[in-house]
């Protein structure tokens, strides 16, 4: 018991993310006002950017990038060791997301002016009690 509570305690940040999202998430479901499904989907987008993120930090480990390629102390004789780098893809990767993220809920914010200016609501009930009517 005590070992999988230490488990618990020692991996706290994934936690926080599966929280992170299932507050995302139930943003997204539960609430008819658009503009709140929007920051919940942005919450849920930043949980899996954090959750990635994580999973390419390493304790005690560098940039992958060789310093003393063209001689030095012990050029020749140095071992390179995958296991002292920092794996750079998810962090690359993650910053596309951020990006497409920012994107997207642009774009899902101005549609919202738009279906506001057409329509004078953003509850999820009433537009599509007023689409039916059309």
């Amino acid at each position: 018991m005590e070992d999988l509570l230490a488990l618990i305690v020692a991996k706290y940040n994934y936690w926080l993310y599966v929280i992170l999202m299932m507050i995302g998430l139930y943003a997204m479901i539960a609430k008819n006002n658009l503009i709140k499904k929007l920051v919940g989907m942005n919450i849920f987008q930043t949980a899996i950017i954090l959750f990635y993120i994580s999973i390419g930090y390493k304790q005690d480990a560098t940039i992958p990038i060789i310093q003393n390629a063209h001689g030095g102390q012990d050029a020749h004789n140095a071992v390179i060791h995958a296991a002292d780098y920092i794996n750079p893809l998810p962090h690359v990767l993650m910053l596309t997301a951020i990006v497409v993220s920012v994107a997207t809920f642009g774009v899902a914010m101005a549609l919202a002016v738009r279906i506001y200016q057409r329509y004078q609501t953003l509850e999820e009930d009433e537009l599509r009690m007023r689409l039916s009517e059309e």
